[in-house]
């Protein structure tokens, strides 16, 4: 704990990329497999499940620090962080003192032997054993475990930072440590990290991206990059390949061993919660995986992802919302054919291909390549793009392999620009970690047809460092009321909002909902009363096809 807590707190110090590089690669070097397995399974993103309610571990640490309630939650407001604050708070532990002359515990054993083993116990064992652990951690060591017993743990690095480190230490391409890592660390007992996994991903033997695979192992997604430019900077039109970009889940179908697995770009398998796509995908031949997305779709079209968040949660799914959410899967790539690795071929003819073996798979349908002669005819066809409830064109060179991660020039995304509307910041609260200290995150109001501002949407990013300033000194300068961490804010600064789609929502005062809402600028040639109104909200929702914009 003590070695992967000291990475923790290296990583978190520094924004160099080359720093972070080297400090994992010194910890990765001198870990054993044991450890370095599970760092690796938290540090490309996974979390165990919180084992400790807050409330307890709030209970626990106050008593233990003799502090009232009021005066703990003054202090997480300031710091901002429920781990950290904890951390904080606590006494030096006496157990530390004497466990600086004896082998620290090593990270697998404070996981496996104490931190999954906190579920199911009541809670007095729970505070009982709280209290001895934190006793003979340090601040930094206690801020780390904490973090891992909320599941709450997160850290600054990349998964492509981590397949470069371990590829270091290994002395082995980064590709291959990519291919290993694929569905190798995902959610579920199943996938938990042993030291057994660990040293095959670094293992020098066979095992490179072209390998045949005899499990359901999926491979690293291929990534496109944001078009931010006109797409005649890219050349001959007649070398690319445009397809709609779809609004659903990315999602590679295995089909392998008789069996068929759907899994997402975060590496969770949701097979399960699709029966509608997995069952009639029995036809297909074993050594077959595809590349495509996860749709709603009904009458040959897809319906808004508002209907497919309605499935994304459920584990098990019922008639009743099977049939109110159907739902499809739109393959565009074609990885793996008879068992053979077929992603350094074109695209061109890997679509070919995919033709072919997706023409007899009911619930399958291969996105379309979309027909242009030119660039100006492509931008024309960008335009329908909302009418057809997809987010706007992919562009992708008709000559390029499938590669692994984000590499720039053979894929873009060319999306359609966001809807946005000018609103009022009327309530805002500080942020959390590096943000504790600054009020970064903000409720925007719009006005009603009564000429009263109602509240409808929170944002969090889009804002840079110096601009977060600026509205952090006017939040503290115009503050009217405090409800706990909330500060209501005097309506008098006008910032403009960017969303991906806006729908209407019984639950919200508003009426409304929008998705994915950023902060483009703080306008300052707006006054108050030109921000716009809910009425702007609802003509772009009738104006939508289905009623969902």
């Amino acid at each position: 704990m003590k070695a992967f807590a000291a990475l923790y707190a290296r990583l978190d110090a520094t924004t160099s990329t080359n720093a972070k590089l080297a400090a994992l690669r010194d910890y990765f070097a001198a870990a054993a497999p044991a450890d370095a397995a599970w760092a690796v399974y938290f540090l490309v993103g996974n979390r165990p499940r919180q084992v400790v309610a807050s409330r307890l571990l709030r209970a626990t640490a106050t008593r233990l620090a003799a502090l009232p309630d009021w005066l703990f939650d003054e202090c997480y407001q300031a710091v901002g962080d429920l781990a950290e604050t904890i951390a904080l708070l606590l006494p030096p532990g006496q157990a530390a003192k004497a466990a600086a002359e004896h082998p620290a515990q090593p990270l697998s054993r404070w996981i496996e032997d104490r931190v999954l083993a906190l579920r199911g116990l009541d809670e007095a064992a729970v505070q009982q054993r709280l209290a001895c652990w934190w006793d003979e951690l340090d601040a930094s060591e206690r801020f780390v475990f904490n973090k891992l017993v909320t599941g709450a743990f997160r850290v600054g690095v990349s998964r492509q930072l981590v397949t470069r480190a371990l590829a270091q230490v290994a002395s082995l391409p980064p590709g291959i440590i990519a291919e290993r890592m694929a569905g190798q660390w995902r959610k579920g007992q199943e996938g938990l990290p042993t030291p057994q996994r660990y040293l095959a991903l670094l293992a020098p033997e066979a095992g490179g991206p072209r390998a045949r695979r005899d499990d359901g192992q999926p491979y690293p997604f291929f990534l496109a990059h944001p078009l931010s430019s006109e797409p005649r900077m890219l050349g001959d039109p007649a070398d690319w390949i445009a397809e709609w970009k779809w609004d659903g889940i990315r999602a590679q179908l295995v089909r392998r061993g008789g069996r068929t697995l759907l899994w997402t770009r975060g590496e969770e398998l949701v097979g399960e919660r699709f029966p509608e796509v997995v069952a009639p995908c029995a036809t297909l031949p074993d050594g077959t995986v595809l590349d495509g997305e996860l749709l709603a779709w009904r009458d040959e079209r897809p319906l808004p992802f508002a209907v497919l968040q309605r499935r994304i949660g459920r584990l098990t799914v019922g008639r009743k919302l099977l049939a109110e959410a159907p739902c499809a899967y739109v393959a565009y790539d074609l990885l793996e054919r008879d068992g053979i690795d077929l992603r350094g071929e074109p695209l061109a003819r890997r679509r070919e291909l995919l033709q072919r073996v997706v023409a007899d798979a009911a619930p399958l349908r291969v996105s379309p390549a979309q027909a242009f002669d030119g660039w100006d005819e492509l931008a024309a066809l960008r335009t329908r793009a909302r009418g057809l409830g997809v987010e706007g064109l992919m562009l992708k060179r008709a000559a390029s392999a499938y590669g692994i991660g984000r590499t720039t020039g053979d894929w873009w995304k060319w999306k359609l620009d966001p809807y946005s509307v000018d609103a009022v910041l009327v309530y805002a609260q500080r942020g959390h970690g590096r943000r504790a200290s600054l009020y970064t995150d903000y409720t925007f109001a719009v006005w009603n047809d009564e000429r009263e501002l109602v509240p409808f949407a929170k944002a969090y990013s889009g804002l840079d460092d110096a601009q977060i300033r600026r509205v952090d000194e006017f939040v503290r300068r115009n503050t009217r009321e405090k409800f706990g961490p909330v500060r209501s804010v005097a309506p008098a600064l006008v910032v403009e909002l960017a969303f991906e789609g806006i729908r209407r929502s019984p639950r919200h005062k508003s009426g409304v909902a929008v998705r994915f809402p950023r902060m483009l600028r703080v306008r300052d040639d707006k006054r108050v009363e030109d921000a716009d109104t809910l009425s702007r909200l609802r003509a772009l929702i009738d104006a939508a096809p289905g009623g969902i914009a």
